[in-house]
């Protein structure tokens, strides 16, 4: 079924233009509760990042629940993967969480997690688009939902996050430099890291609704490995706007991305003995990757780019451990969708484990160059289908001769052909990216 409004994670697009408008929205809200109300208790929670919208956008779905006759949880700013784990310890009917995660601020959108936490199979998501088609009814007034605020829930996840650290160990004694983006996790990961014994520099704290992802947090990570040299800092850590995501940076300002934080997890589970199968990565998991995984004896499968389709394959195949370079990564032991935090402490619970800095940590893995372009394209456009790139592609595959990759796809959340090339030589790989991403903007 071709999908009208749901993208590979919810409901995205720019604030003010169709989808993301307050009548829509509210009409996408009864929709939902309509679909999603089956356990009886009337409940939904809503959360949000620090976007000026989200206050708009949380009153147009609080409006559309009550007309389907539900009560609107109000948990103010906070993580996506926060409203997954409210939202089963909440025993609700579903989870909303009003973010665009790493996109600028004048972007927004609508994703739903199930009464267990997890994101909505797609034929949920058929069913709400199906719904989207009848006209709203307003259920009877003394139906109609209420809303109330949970004032608390900052301080259950926050316990949660720690819970996930080895009980055994702390924090003290390491010097964290931490950057929340102006996102949702402003008011909270610092404290999750204080708690545990670290000493706390906060940057990317402030948001004024207009700043979320603004030249901080871990879309733009340069700014965390500046502020990790000028306080001589053991690490950082940097999250982006709804706190799903992780990258860090050791002492020496080396910036870890997501395929090296699975690799040190992964690692750690296999030394304490707590691994469960292999890895799932994606199609832009690095090589290098699946080399230190393989020389390890970790098995390591590759899904669609998404972390929906990596949770899919994690569970097809009864594993633990997944996710995607770009710090998406997923502990289903610990939690049931990709948590930024959770995963950060996953990495600090290896170092202390094995008494070792993350520069050393991290050492086992050598990644490939990875050039990526991302070339914008507009509506009723498809590069893809001309016969130059794919020619193009040819002739560059061959010159790699089985040492490299090539991926061409389509984002999942804006108008971009992302054109990756992997190799083992970096000014080889960003010469053949360039020559396949001229090809594709002469197709547009």
């Amino acid at each position: 079924m071709a999908r009208k409004y749901f993208g590979t994670d919810g409901v995205r697009g720019k604030v003010g233009e169709f989808p993301i408008t307050p009548d829509f929205v509210m009409k996408l809200g009864w929709a939902a509760g309509k679909v999603l109300s089956k356990k009886g208790t009337k409940k939904v929670l809503i959360g949000k990042d620090t976007r000026i919208s989200g206050y708009m956008l949380e009153a147009a779905l609080e409006a559309g629940l009550s007309a389907a006759g539900l009560k609107a949880t109000l948990l103010g700013p906070m993580p996506t993967p926060a409203v997954a784990y409210l939202t089963r310890t909440f025993r609700a009917e579903a989870g909303i969480v009003i973010s665009a995660s790493h996109n600028p601020f004048y972007d927004n959108g609508i994703k739903f997690f199930s009464a267990d936490g997890t994101k909505l199979p797609d034929e949920v998501e058929e069913a709400i688009e199906d719904m989207l088609d009848h006209d709203l009814e307003c259920v009877e007034s003394a139906l109609l939902g209420k809303a109330v605020r949970i004032d608390d829930a900052a301080g259950r996840y926050i316990e949660f996050c720690k819970s996930t650290f080895p009980s055994l160990l702390n924090l003290d004694g390491l010097r964290l430099v931490v950057d929340c983006g102006h996102g949702a996790t402003y008011h909270i990961a610092p404290s999750v890291f204080r708690e545990l014994g670290a000493e706390v520099i906060a940057i990317g704290c402030e948001p004024n609704g207009l700043n979320i992802n603004d030249g901080v947090g871990s879309t733009a990570p340069d700014a965390l490995a500046a502020k990790v040299l000028e306080c001589k800092a053991d690490l950082g850590i940097a999250f982006d706007g709804d706190g799903d995501r992780v990258v860090m940076v050791d002492s020496t300002g080396y910036i870890i991305d997501g395929d090296e934080i699975l690799y040190i997890i992964a690692r750690d589970a296999l030394r304490n003995g707590r691994l469960k199968g292999g890895v799932v990565g994606t199609l832009m998991a690095n090589m290098g990757l699946e080399l230190a995984l393989q020389t390890l004896g970790i098995p390591f499968a590759r899904a669609k780019v998404g972390d929906r389709y990596v949770l899919e394959m994690m569970e097809q195949k009864g594993w633990r451990i997944g996710g995607e370079n770009s710090g998406h990564i997923i502990c289903l032991d610990q939690t049931t969708t990709g948590d930024g935090i959770v995963a950060a402490l996953q990495v600090l619970g290896a170092m202390r484990a094995a008494e070792m800095p993350l520069s050393k940590l991290r050492s086992g893995m050598s990644k490939f160059p990875q050039i990526l372009i991302n070339v914008r394209y507009g509506e009723g456009q498809d590069p893809l289908s001309c016969q130059a790139v794919h020619d193009e592609v040819s002739k560059v595959e061959q010159e790699l001769a089985g040492r490299g990759r090539v991926l061409l796809r389509k984002s999942g959340t804006e108008p971009l052909i992302r054109v990756m090339v992997e190799g083992e030589h970096e000014e080889q790989v960003r010469s053949m990216a360039q020559r396949i991403a001229e090809q594709v903007k002469s197709a547009i």
